[in-house]
This record gives C-alpha cells, structure tokens and sequence, in this order.
C-alpha cells in the first residue's frame, strides 16, 4: 500500500511558476507521410490583468518554487502507450519546463472572485459503493450548483477578467459544460457570450446554453471544428476568444477543488480525475503536487477518446482523427501543448476505460448513491472496476464533475447496465 499523506500536518506553498499562454493557440494542419499532424503557433506572454488584480487583492506571497514532481523520464507507470491507429505524433519538448504554468498562491487568491455557489461542494464517503469496489471511497461532488458542472469554478475567473478590462463580448467552443457555464458567469457581469458547438452535442446542455442568454452557433462536426469556428468568429468580431485549458484561468479555478479537498479529507491515497482538454487534471493535480505530493494523481480518459492520454505517455502531442465515446465532454482530438506541459509535471499516471465500464460506474453511482451523472462524471469509478486490484485497500477520491446528461439517453444506457462490471487488464485489455 502506498504511503498515507495527514493532510492536516502539511506546510503551506507558496506557488509554482507564473507563465500564461496567449493568444490562444492557433491550429493549422499539415501533412507528414500522410498523417494530418496538428501543429500550434503560440507564445508565452507577460502576466496576466487577472492574475494582478489578484496578487494586489491577496495577502499571500508568491514566490515561485519548482512543483513537486515525479520522475518522468523513465516512462509512465511503466505503461507502453501507442499513438492510436490513424492518429499522428508531434515532436515537443514538453518535459523543458520545470514548472506548470499555474500558481498556489493565486489559486487560493482565486477563491474571492469565484461565487460561492460553485465552492464548498459537498465532498463524502460513500459506504454503500466499497463492497463493490474493494476500496475507500469518497466522492467530490461537483455537481450541486447552477450549472451543473465544475466549469463554473473557471469562468467565473475568466468573466472577472474580462469585467476587469472592459470587455463585453466573448466566445467559446463547448462540448455543453464550459458554454453553459461562461453564459452564467457573463451574464452576471453584462458580457455578451457566444457558444459555438457541435449540433450533435447533448441536447440538454444545448438548451441550457440557449436558456442562460448566450447566442448559440452550430457546426457540422465534432468540437474540434467548433474551435476552429470560435476563432474565426474572435478574429472576424474582434472579440475575446475563451480557450478552456489553454487559458490558465479556467485551470486555476478548477484547481480550488483540491484546495477544499486538502482542506476537508483527513487522508487520501488517489485522486481520479476525468481527463479531456486537461482544465481539470492540471489544476486539481498542481495543487496536489504542491501541498499533497504523496498522493497518486491518476487520470482517466475514453479508450475511445484517448487523444490526452497517449500524449501524456508518449511525451509529446498525439492526435487522433476521429473519437468514439458517450463521455463527449472529453472527446477532444488534439491536446494543447502548453496543457500537455502541464499535465506531465503533475499526473502520475493516465489510463484508459472501456464504454462498459463508463456505463457501468454511471449505474453504480445511480444506484449507491442517488446521483445522475453524465459519462464523464464516471470515469473515476470506471478505472476502479477495470483494476480493483490496484485500488485495493487505498482510500480513493474520485471527482464527480458533470450531470448534463440527456435523461432520455440516460435510461438507454443504465438501463443496459445489470450492474457493476469488472474488467480485466488495464486499457480495456
């Protein structure tokens, strides 16, 4: 078993570096012996406006210190990721840096400009799901808030920043989540939103998005091609393009979920994290890295979207041609450098789930413990299942981070599910 951290015993942190990527990265494809390859022009700019506004407002030091890391560089977990068929490798150097882009100090900064409503979620044990799984369980509920989803903690940062330069017009490519959530913060702060998604996106979020005041735009095709639509309307409109994990602001407030997780859980061994676009995995992981390095970050992804995962393991950006997977909240295709950097300073591992085992956490987290979740919300529970051994006897944290789920689509796949499902091998092997 791995060492336990008290988490009530540990010294404070002072932050880790302070670098922000932008403009947004911009993609252009090109070909390498037949492969489209997508390639990113971007650089690491001054300071943000919002990170002044929060270092004048903190009382916190920030002084930058390395974060607490892992040695990579003899391979993940001893895990032999491939690039996926059809899929392509860039070349980058993302092991260079040595610090994240993200910053303890300006993350518990962060806490005052986000609404209360999206801090404080209700973090428990949950007894009933641990005969099943073989292992302590205490689930980060991020759900119980106006949108339904742990977005909110990001683009309250990202609207408060855009109020604070006069803004008053943003778009977004979403999946559902982040449109839903950047609606609700601008519209709090007289920001005109647009949300660009895929018309085959869940139709609940769509609503939503559209009920909340945002203009909606749709494309024929996946949210890849939604972020190539948002661009264009940020050039084209001369508006402020919100790029969610590349700006550094929808990872640091994702990452005030681990400061109240440090804060309320006396010790833990794991934390899950649901990984896409890497807001989340970056941010929770920094903080875990810096005040909690003992305990083991592991992020999970589709095997049918495992875009971010092969890039983790093979050190270098993989992107794939197409996704296959109910989670669509994590179904990206090309990962963000900058976010890739990230990830790699504070994951200790990344695996892969099965479409059955997404299912099946969704109907045990139904059933054991009263929740409706969408597929990504699962994905924790679904690497518990695939590899009980591995989780056996570890107290685990799992974060529950969305509930935009169509019911209708819903009752069809818990409806398939008898029950929890376990699954041999790792991957989905």
């Amino acid at each position: 078993m791995p060492a336990r951290v008290d988490l009530g015993r540990r010294s404070g942190d002072t932050g880790v570096g302070r670098r922000r990527c932008t403009p947004p990265a911009w993609w252009r494809t090109s070909a390498l012996d037949g492969i489209r390859v997508s390639e990113t022009v971007g650089a690491v700019s001054a300071q943000s406006s919002l990170e002044t506004m929060l270092d004048q407002n903190s009382q916190i030091p920030a002084t930058p210190r390395p974060v607490a890391r892992r040695d990579l560089m003899g391979g993940p977990g001893g895990i032999g990721g491939r690039p996926p068929k059809g899929g392509a490798v860039m070349a980058l150097p993302c092991c260079a840096m040595r610090e994240t882009r993200l910053d303890t100090a300006r993350i518990r900064a962060a806490q005052r400009l986000i609404d209360p409503v999206f801090l404080r979620t209700p973090l428990y044990r949950c007894e009933a799901m641990e005969s099943d799984l073989g292992c302590t369980v205490s689930i980060k509920l991020e759900t119980a808030n106006p949108v339904r989803s742990f977005k909110g903690r990001g683009t309250e940062l990202v609207a408060s920043l855009l109020a604070a330069e006069g803004t008053r017009a943003a778009v977004c490519a979403s999946a559902g989540n982040l449109g839903q959530a950047l609606a609700w913060s601008g519209r709090g702060r007289g920001l005109d939103v647009t949300v660009v998604a895929s018309r085959f996106a869940t139709v609940a979020k769509l609503d939503r998005i559209r009920a909340l005041g945002a203009a909606l735009e749709l494309v024929d095709g996946d949210h890849e091609m939604a972020r190539d639509r948002a661009a264009a309307i940020a050039r084209y409109d001369g508006i402020r393009l919100v790029e969610d994990s590349l700006d550094i602001e929808t990872c640091e407030g994702a990452a005030t979920i681990a400061l109240e997780l440090v804060d309320s859980v006396p010790s833990f061994d794991t934390v899950l994290i649901a990984l896409g676009g890497g807001a989340l995995a970056t941010g929770v992981g920094h903080v875990m890295k810096a005040l909690a390095p003992e305990v083991e970050v592991i992020c999970v992804q589709p095997l049918g979207a495992p875009a971010m995962t092969h890039s983790w393991r093979e050190r270098r950006v993989v992107t794939t041609d197409s996704t296959d997977t109910i989670a669509d909240g994590v179904a990206g295709r090309h990962p963000i450098p900058a976010v890739l950097d990230d990830l790699l300073l504070v994951a200790d591992d990344a695996v892969l789930v099965q479409e059955a085992s997404i299912i099946a956490g969704m109907r045990m987290l139904l059933d054991h413990a009263g929740l409706v979740v969408e597929p990504s919300a699962a994905l924790g529970v679904a690497a518990i299942l695939e590899d009980r051994e591995r989780f056996a006897g570890r107290h685990v944290v799992t974060i529950v981070c969305g509930s935009n789920v169509d019911m209708d689509t819903y009752h069809r796949w818990v409806g398939a599910a008898t029950g929890p499902q376990i699954v041999t091998g790792k991957d989905g092997g």
